[in-house]
């Protein structure tokens, strides 16, 4: 039998929570694996991967948010055939910011990306994704949670399973940490987040070196790959047993939403061409740098940062 080139194109997907930031003064399309999903595809022109499927798993409302936030994704080249549109309104997150420049954030509860319903389409994609990054705050309805865990573990054997783990409470328990570890084969974390993957590991970090706690979490959940970004800091790179370590690009900062997503993007184009693990922490630290001088979290990646 024939494979298309269609057929054997890496197809990448993004999976869980669409939604808007709403900001004093408006709206700013948002939601990680949404943002992850538009990174990975700016950035695939740039890399030996240029010929990359991107897909977008989540769900909007039958909304002008919704329609939006299509639009947003069809600019960038992620396929919405498989988003589901339901009666339930877009997700939103109200952001207020104190005179001190402080934001705090509430999010709107029942959102359209709570509700995702098990679907053929959803079945026939998942089976032919060879990388799909989904988080924790997407797993905040049960409803959804089940149409997530179900997709990642339809996902073929060879599939780079990435959780980002972006943890934002009160939206995640133990057991959806836990659960998504199991299923994942790469693991996103940022410095605030690996103590409590460590002590879900059974491992203290305070009486550890970073370096020993990344491969605990490793051997515990067979991860091969773990990626730890520290910000000003920069990175750490855990796969195959070895480490690379990397600075931060300096920069001037606009702000830094969609860094760390888009750091996750550059990371997953990486392994999937084979590139070298210390060329994909430094570029992808370098991507990620440049996202934060940009307004927004999804800025086109410019040529110079071909990988």
């Amino acid at each position: 039998m024939n494979v298309s080139a269609e057929e054997k194109r890496p197809v990448i997907v993004g999976l869980g929570e669409v939604l808007w930031d709403v900001f004093p003064d408006g709206p700013r399309f948002g939601g990680a694996p949404a943002n992850y999903a538009c990174s990975v595809a700016s950035l695939s022109s740039l890399s030996s991967l240029s010929q990359v499927d991107v897909f977008m798993v989540g769900g909007v409302g039958a909304d002008d948010l919704g329609q939006r936030a299509i639009e947003e994704f069809r600019t960038r080249n992620v396929n919405t055939s498989v988003l589901q549109t339901t009666e339930k309104p877009t997700g939103v997150v109200n952001v207020a910011v104190d005179p001190h420049g402080v934001a705090s954030y509430e999010f709107a509860a029942n959102a359209a990306w709570d509700n995702l319903q098990w679907t053929a389409q959803l079945q026939t994609l998942a089976e032919r994704t060879t990388a799909v990054c989904f988080g924790s705050l997407g797993q905040r309805s049960d409803e959804s949670r089940s149409v997530m865990l179900q997709f990642v573990s339809t996902t073929p054997a060879h599939c780079l399973r990435i959780f980002d783990i972006n943890l934002r409470p009160p939206f995640y328990t133990n057991d959806i940490i836990v659960e998504s570890l199991k299923l994942a084969n790469v693991l996103k974390l940022n410095d605030d987040e690996l103590p409590v993957v460590a002590a879900l590991s059974g491992e203290d970090s305070s009486s550890l070196s970073e370096d020993e706690v990344l491969r605990k979490i490793a051997e515990r959940w067979s991860l091969q790959t773990i990626a730890l970004t520290r910000g000003a800091e920069g990175a750490t790179l855990f796969h195959d047993g070895d480490l690379w370590k990397c600075s931060a690009v300096s920069t001037s900062v606009v702000d830094t939403v969609g860094a760390g997503d888009s750091f996750t993007a550059a990371m997953t184009l990486g392994l999937l061409a084979g590139t070298k693990p210390n060329r994909i922490c430094e570029h992808a630290c370098r991507v990620a740098a440049y996202v934060c001088s940009q307004p927004g979290a999804t800025p086109a990646i410019p040529s110079d940062l071909r990988l």
